[in-house]
Formats: structure tokens, sequence, C-alpha cells
């Protein structure tokens, strides 16, 4: 989440106009996050999540997004819920941006998650995985493996003011990963951001699941592998094992993988930070003047990327076999 476009209170007061849920009472910006502007806003009737999509979100993928939270939230996964108007629509329009309003979900992400949690991420994703199983709508990875070159063209003559001999090493990393990319493995419907930020624990149990404007099909295993490098990794980028074994031993308490996505799990794990090393690198190279965002760091990945490049097995995550 971040905001790069302001709201006018008059602009705000008239788009609300159009749904019943109260009067604005505060409307503030939610500085996290770096892909669409984030307002937490509080009404007469309670509070609740604004969202304006910003210039990289495709508006043609934004029905995808808000169906399938409805969708997954009549499987029991709970998430926030888009509010439709007075009209019955979940989508509208503010400040030159498409605009959606959603559910506020209760609880706190964790800055620090520990072994528990990440074994309730893992038990969580699965059951995402299979409530999306008959979810209708589809839409491709944009940033998967084939996104990735654009990006690193988009980053290569800057990319060594970051750290000097960063474009040759991520170019050497696209030419490897060109040549093994797993293929044919199970796929569906993926979160593909299930970062800490983006889930909720209140009184030491997940309580929700946010934030699904990556969602796309995908491997399954492949979301599995963004969990990794997102949940099982120290601050100094060293890889937590005993977290790995309970993130993995979660998931497949519900889907166990199959020999093929074991066998592909490094290479994904790869895959999974070259992507955010890649958009973190863009991101980092192209802050807008005056956006409340806050940038992060791409050379974390690039530690977790060295990590993975050493991995023979998935049992080096902490994979039970």
């Amino acid at each position: 989440m971040a905001v790069y476009t302001d709201v006018s209170d008059d602009d705000l007061a008239a788009f609300l106009e159009g749904y019943d849920i109260g009067a604005p009472l505060s409307c503030k910006g939610i500085a996290e996050g770096v892909e669409n502007s984030n307002f937490l806003l509080h009404t007469s009737v309670g509070y609740y999540i604004l969202t304006l999509y910003e210039k990289r979100v495709d508006v043609n993928d934004l029905p995808f997004f808000v169906g399938l939270m409805e969708h997954l939230a009549t499987r029991g996964i709970v998430c926030p819920q888009p509010v439709r108007n007075k009209l019955g629509e979940s989508l509208g329009a503010l400040a030159g941006r498409p605009a959606a309003i959603v559910t506020f979900l209760e609880g706190m992400w964790p800055k620090r998650p520990d072994a528990r949690q990440c074994g309730m991420v893992g038990e969580a994703l699965a059951k995402l995985h299979l409530a999306g199983s008959d979810f209708q709508m589809k839409r491709a990875n944009a940033l998967s493996i084939d996104g990735w070159q654009p990006l690193f063209d988009a980053a290569r003559t800057r990319a060594d003011e970051v750290l000097p001999g960063l474009a040759p090493i991520l170019a050497g990393e696209l030419a490897h990963l060109r040549t093994c990319w797993p293929k044919g493995l199970p796929s569906g419907v993926v979160h593909a951001d299930l970062f800490p930020d983006n889930v909720f624990f209140l009184s030491g149990k997940l309580s929700g699941v946010i934030d699904f404007y990556f969602a796309c099909d995908d491997a399954f295993a492949y979301d599995l592998a963004i969990c990794l490098n997102a949940w099982c990794f120290e601050p100094d980028a060293s890889f937590n094992l005993t977290k790995g074994m309970a993130l993995l031993s979660g998931y497949e308490g519900v889907r166990e993988l199959d020999d093929a996505e074991a066998a592909a799990l490094p290479t994904l794990a790869r895959g999974a930070a070259l992507r955010f090393l890649l958009t973190r690198l863009v991101d980092w190279l192209n802050r807008p003047e005056g956006a409340l965002v806050k940038p992060k760091d791409p050379i974390e990945y690039l530690k977790k990327l060295r990590f993975h490049q050493h991995v023979a097995g998935a049992r080096e995550y902490g994979l039970s076999r």
C-alpha cells in the first residue's frame, strides 16, 4: 500500500454520497506498500479501506480482483469484501482514478514473524489455493518470468547506482532462469504477494488476508516460494530453517506438494527473489516526487537470491521429504 494521489474532502464526500456507509469522519493515507493509493476511511458507520488504483494497475483486471475476494469469502477465506454502492457497483472513480471501498479487517500484521505464525500462513495459503479452484475468471501473471526482462530493461542503465556490478548479476540470473524455469506444475489462483503486511493476526490466530491486487493464475508452488522469501528470512538475510519447516508443514497439512513441485522449489524460490529484487529496483529508481510511499530496499532480495543459488533441494527449506 502507499499514497500517490491525494483526495480532497469535497471529492471524498461526493464519492461517499453514492454509498450507504455513513458520513466521512476521517480519511488517513497508508504509507506501506508500493502499488496503489490506500486510505483508512472512518465513517459514522465504521472503518473501511479506500483504494485508488494507480496507473500500473490495468483497469481491466479490477473485476478479477473484486470477484476473487467475493468468491474466496464464500469458501471460508477471511479477506476484505468489496462494498457495493447504491447502484450495486463495486468499482467507481475518485480523483481521476478507479476506486473501490472494501471492508476493514481487525488485526495486526507481524513485524517479526515467528515459526507459529509461519505455520498458520502456510495453512492459509493452501486453503486459499483450494478455495480458488472453482473461480471462473482467469488472469495471467504479468510478473512471472516473461515479465522480468522488461523490468530489467527499465532499470539496467541505472542498476549500478544501487550496487556496483548489479546489472550483470541480474542479466546472468535472468539467463539462467530462462533455461530451467519449471512448466506444467499444478496451477490455479495464487495470491502472489503474501508478505507479512498482507496477513493479520488477532489474539494469536490468523484473522485475515488482504491485498489481492497481484492475484493471478500461476503455479501453486511459486506462491509458496514467494512466502518462503517473505516469511522465513531474518533481518540479516539468513534463512530460518525452523520457520521454513513450519511454513511448509502448515501448507502440506492442507495440500501436499507433488514430487515435481518439491523438486522445483529451489528454482521457484530463486525466481521469486529475482521478481521482488527487480520490482523493488524499479521502484527505488523511480520514486514519484511528493508521493507518500516507502520504497523497499532491493538489495535485501539480492541477499536472498544468493542464498537460493546454493540450495540443492527442498529439504534445505525444511520440506520433510
